[in-house]
């Protein structure tokens, strides 16, 4: 069940940066921007996750 977990929180975390990422390219905000940034690799390595655990087990 770890699996769909992360890859949800991932998908939910990719899809916040990317429109943090557009807010702050439209309000030229470059702090907020690189706070989307951020969240997106964060929801790109928690699907990373969810994907490992789907191969391997809920054991990592």
């Amino acid at each position: 069940m770890g699996e769909l977990k992360d890859k949800a929180k991932g998908l939910g975390n990719e899809i916040a940066g990317n429109v943090k990422q557009a807010a702050g390219k439209a309000s030229d905000n470059q702090r907020l921007q690189g706070e989307g940034i951020a969240q997106e690799r964060k929801g790109e390595s928690q699907g990373f996750m969810g994907k490992l655990k789907g191969i391997i087990g809920d054991k990592v």
